[in-house]
Parts: structure tokens; C-alpha cells; sequence
């Protein structure tokens, strides 16, 4: 799916984003976000859609949002009018190398055109030792998920993907290790998974 697709894809969801996605992931968000720790630091929220993840933020982290469609954005800023949000692209952010403590990405690579650019992405501006917090749909490596498998070439043009494979996006990126995986919802289809950064990024 190209930008140009998703945008418009996800500018006629966001009316109904919320409706749709809010009861199934609350309390997946709120698991992820617990995660992030009382003391001080720098959060950026990356895909952060309609803002669903902003109530369980901790009130010590300085965070920031971005999105790719304005609509998204549009709604999340009606609900939290002083969250500081970008129109940016996952897959190339506007900040610089090792910035952030915390990046949340939640249901984020399963949509992109590119996972494998928005997590490179991710891990840039991640400063080591900072984690990254994962919510979204994965198939295991070698798992035969038939039906996931064949739904997978209709499900792009509707703005997300049933077939991406978490490890083979974790082997491009040496400098993250697994701290947790766990299953979260649909059979251990949906996976909360937490990373932490143990050197710096390799130049892209």
C-alpha cells in the first residue's frame, strides 16, 4: 500500500477508529504502557493514531506523538488538546539519533508499507538503553496460520497486514534484544512485546 493509500484509507477510518478499536485494546495499551518507568523521561508515541494510548501515559514522561494522517491527529487533538503532536512518517521521523527513552509502537507495523524502515526508525532514535514497547499482529517464524496467510493479499488494500513475521524484522536489528514477548489476545496472534536497545543503531 503506498502513503498516498493509507492516508486515505485511515482518513475515512478515523471517525470510527475509536468505536472500532478502543474495547479490544484498552487494556492491551494500558498492559504495554505500564511499562514505562516512574522516573523522568522522553516518550515518543509513534503511529499514534487517535491518541488511545495518551490516558496511560505516566504523568512524569515528556512524550510526543506522531502520525502520518491528519484526520488521526485531528482526533486525537480533540481529546487531548495540549499533547504535543507531528504529521510525520514512521518510516522517516523528524528527530535526531538517540533522543528518546521510551518509543511505543502499537498496532503501527502491521500498517506501515515498510515495517522494516519504521523499526530501523524506531531503533535510530531510541538512545541506548531505552525501550521499545510493541502491541500489534505477528505470525512466528515457520508458524502455518493458513487462513492469516491467505488473507494477507486482501487485507493490504484495507491498511493493514496478517502475514508479518516479528523475528524477521528483530534479525535486522542487532542492537535490540527481546526483554519480554508475550501473548496477548486472538491466540497469541496480537503479541505485547517489550525491547530494549543494547547499542547503538548501525548507519542506515
Amino acid at each position: 500500500m503506498s502513503y498516498q493509500s493509507l492516508q486515505r484509507a485511515y482518513a475515512l477510518w478515523a471517525p470510527l477508529y475509536n468505536s472500532a478499536v478502543r474495547g479490544f485494546s484498552a487494556p492491551l495499551r494500558q498492559r504495554s504502557l505500564s511499562n514505562i518507568p516512574s522516573a523522568p523521561c522522553r516518550v515518543l508515541i509513534d503511529g499514534i493514531g487517535t491518541g488511545l494510548d495518551i490516558p496511560y501515559l505516566p504523568g512524569t514522561c515528556t512524550a510526543v506523538g506522531i502520525d502520518l494522517t491528519h484526520a488521526m491527529l485531528r482526533h486525537a487533538q480533540s481529546l487531548s488538546p495540549h499533547f504535543p503532536l507531528i504529521q510525520a512518517d514512521a518510516e522517516a521521523l523528524p528527530f535526531p539519533d538517540n533522543c528518546f527513552d521510551i518509543v511505543v509502537m502499537h498496532l503501527i507495523l502491521a500498517v506501515v508499507p515498510h515495517a522494516g524502515l519504521a523499526f530501523a526508525e524506531a531503533s535510530r532514535v531510541l538512545k541506548p538503553g531505552g525501550r521499545i514497547l510493541l502491541l500489534d499482529k505477528f505470525l512466528r517464524r515457520g508458524e502455518r496460520a493458513f487462513w492469516r496467510r491467505l488473507l494477507a493479499p486482501l487485507s493490504g488494500p484495507i491498511a493493514t497486514h496478517t502475514d508479518l513475521v516479528f523475528e524477521d524484522l528483530l534479525a535486522q536489528r542487532p542492537e535490540l534484544q527481546i526483554v519480554s514477548d508475550i501473548p496477548a489476545a486472538v491466540g497469541g496472534w496480537f503479541r505485547l512485546i517489550t525491547l530494549e536497545k543494547t547499542r547503538a543503531a548501525p548507519t542506515q
